[in-house]
């Protein structure tokens, strides 16, 4: 349960990322006011076409932009796996610790978690780790867009050697796609798990 301003508690939580003028931004034209009821659509509600889309907490991570507001839906709904599409939906309250400084640093963390994958092919590359220290120290203001940018050129020449040299690898098994796609899985709960010690402070559970 999360309590809203003025004790409005939500059972349920479902989240809406918008940009920053709070339009939609993943599909749909839509412009948003916080505490408004968007206009009841018509049924049938067909996901990715017609009907409004929110995320629950799982989903979140495939969606990020600009601003993420919890929101909520009523009327009709249809669950599918990465959403929620609902016939009427309003925004309620915008989730302020995720900003610039934040998704930066979530990012950082990101790559970082992953990093180790890189550095066991590459073990002497230090491009990549140099870049995530480097963005990380710009979000909390203690690098300069010059050396951002420098970084980012060493990380995309190494992105593009890693690349090279995969091509030269034969099909991947099943076996070896099966595996992949369960840590795949994996590091979305992770990042999840991450993004929200970002976004907790906010929710009062």
């Amino acid at each position: 349960m999360i309590k809203i301003g003025g004790g409005e508690k939500i059972m349920m939580v479902y989240y809406k990322v918008l940009d920053k003028k709070h339009r939609s931004c993943n599909g749909g034209k839509g412009k948003w006011k916080p505490g408004v009821w968007m206009p009841e659509l018509d049924l049938p509600l067909v996901p990715c076409s017609h009907g409004y889309h929110l995320c629950r907490k799982k989903d979140l991570i495939s969606w990020l932009d600009v601003e993420i507001w919890i929101a909520e839906g009523r009327g009709e709904r249809v669950v599918c796996d990465d959403k929620v599409v609902f016939q009427q939906v309003r925004i309620i309250k915008k989730l302020d610790n995720w900003n610039e400084q934040t998704a930066r640093l979530f990012a950082c963390d990101c790559a970082e978690h992953v990093l180790k994958y890189y550095e066991k092919e590459y073990p002497n590359d230090y491009r990549v780790r140099g870049c995530i220290d480097v963005a990380r120290r710009y979000a909390l203001g203690k690098a300069t867009k010059k050396e951002l940018s420098a970084a980012m050129s060493a990380a995309r020449s190494a992105a593009w050697s890693a690349e090279e040299s995969a091509a030269a690898w034969s099909a991947v098994s099943s076996a070896a796609r099966s595996a992949a796609w369960s840590a795949r899985s994996a590091e979305r709960r992770w990042q999840t798990k991450q993004l929200f010690k970002y976004l907790g402070k906010e929710l009062k559970k």
